[in-house]
């Protein structure tokens, strides 16, 4: 897809909405857990694999993060029409994923008990969140392997075979979670390893495709090797991404660590629930953060800097939209909702003073997001970085231990979302509209984009 001329918001939407429905269903990988967790093995064992989330995503966050600048340095080389350099990216970012996935794998196995002992994991969920931890963390290299074929095809705009890929996979995993759980009665280690068969299967064919793409993404395995260069380039890109996203999930860690502090199962599982059902709201909205910096990325690319600005105009408007629709129709059907994860009436009602906190203000969450793709496909990861680390991580923690330490409700400890999403949100804006005005073209430099990146994030 050429993302710098035609009619850009058709073709943002285009590109949206197959990562999107990708996103989605990747939730449903663990949605499907926590379903066949609550509903065949009790409260216990959905609080422990609930408890889980925060921690996988904080491990894991760091190398994503690279895959975002994988993303970045491609788009940017095929909007300057830059083939060699596309190539050399193709091949660091998958051989990179192997390696990424196991070292991931070890710390998991290794690391896992301790990790979960210091977020003060109730001691009746120990045990299983241990193991879930270990079992799900034996397969990382199919995550990074997809997280990484993913990011690369999203820079050329394919997002429709992902999506194809993630379909098979997902309805893979139902079946097997119910396989696991309920007739081998394998409980949280059955879940664990559907989700690592699933991503097995989506990573494959995602692997796959890209030997079978030609061109700009084509990708040969007697090639794959480290390209110093482009590697230093995508880690200089994606590393503050990484950074900010195990930032945000050191403050949900926590956030989870409050949860527990109140010492009620019924706490823990409304507070697993409600965080899933709003993650597909989440993920809605992310899909126009993906867009924003793959369609930023290769305008700045082919040096459109008209194009950069209405690209994240258009997905600022399309993210809004997407989190007041979905948020609203959560916050409709939220018993509802809340009842495919457990049965405990006193979990929902918990689960319940969460989602009307968040989902009337996601939307916030949304604004904030796109503001840090449109840096971070002009070039800036940094900048955006520090103002997301303060502006909500820092916040966040403070909160917790000040407001909410001597106000101990959900209420004072789940408003501090909101709060930080508006502040940073507004340090964004201001922070885009200074780093647009400095973007400067020189045409006859063909090493320009990254000369501006460079200067610019190192300054500050």
């Amino acid at each position: 897809m050429d993302m710098t001329t035609g009619n850009l918001a058709k073709k943002i939407i285009i590109f949206a909405l197959p990562v999107m429905l990708s996103s989605i269903i990747q939730l449903l990988f663990n949605a499907c857990d926590l379903v066949v967790i609550g509903q065949f093995s009790g409260d216990n064992s959905l609080a422990a694999v609930g408890s889980t989330g925060a921690l996988i995503n904080l491990i894991i966050n760091m190398f994503i993060g690279v895959s975002v600048g994988a993303n970045v340095i491609c788009a940017r080389a095929i909007g300057n029409k830059d083939m060699e350099k596309a190539q050399r990216c193709v091949h660091t970012a998958i051989t990179f994923s192997f390696i990424a996935g196991i070292i991931l794998t070890i710390f998991g196995i290794f690391a896992a008990r301790e990790c979960l002992i210091l977020m003060d994991t109730k001691d009746e969920c120990l045990d299983k969140a241990t193991l879930y931890v270990q079992i799900y963390f034996g397969g990382m290299i199919f995550n990074m392997l997809y997280n990484f074929g993913s990011a690369i095809l999203r820079s050329v705009g394919e997002t429709r075979k992902p999506l194809y890929f993630i379909t098979a996979a997902g309805i893979i995993n139902a079946g097997l979670n119910l396989l696991f759980v309920i007739v081998f009665k394998m409980d949280v280690a059955g879940v664990a390893l559907a989700t690592i068969i699933s991503q097995a299967i989506s990573a494959v064919l995602v692997f796959i495709c890209l030997t079978r793409k030609t061109g700009y993404v084509n990708l040969n395995i007697k090639k794959l090797r480290i390209h110093g260069l482009e590697l230093k380039e995508m880690i200089f890109n994606g590393l503050p991404a990484g950074i900010q996203g195990s930032l945000f999930s050191i403050s949900n860690v926590f956030i989870q660590k409050a949860v527990n502090s109140f010492n009620i199962t019924a706490i823990v599982s409304g507070n697993t629930a409600s965080s899933n059902v709003e993650g597909f709201i989440y993920q809605s909205m992310n899909s126009f953060y993906q867009a924003c910096i793959s369609f930023t990325s290769q305008n700045f690319g082919a040096k459109n800097k008209k194009n950069c600005k209405k690209v994240l105009i258009y997905c600022q408007i399309f993210a809004v939209l997407t989190g007041v629709i979905l948020g609203g129709i959560v916050l409709i059907f939220k018993d509802q909702f809340l009842g495919f994860y457990t049965n405990n009436q006193e979990a929902i009602n918990y689960g319940v003073q969460r989602i009307v906190i968040i989902c009337t203000t996601y939307y916030l969450c949304g604004i904030m997001d796109v503001f840090v793709g449109g840096m971070r496909g002009l070039g800036y990861s940094v900048v955006p970085m520090i103002v997301s680390i303060m502006g909500a991580c820092v916040f966040r923690i403070v909160w917790i231990h000040t407001i909410f330490a001597a106000n101990h409700t959900l209420f004072i400890l789940y408003i501090s979302y909101p709060i930080s999403w508006l502040l940073t949100s507004l340090i964004h804006f201001i922070s885009y509209i200074i780093v647009y005005r400095k973007i400067k073209f020189e045409p006859d430099n063909s090493n320009m984009s990254i000369a501006i990146a460079t200067q610019n994030n190192s300054a500050c």
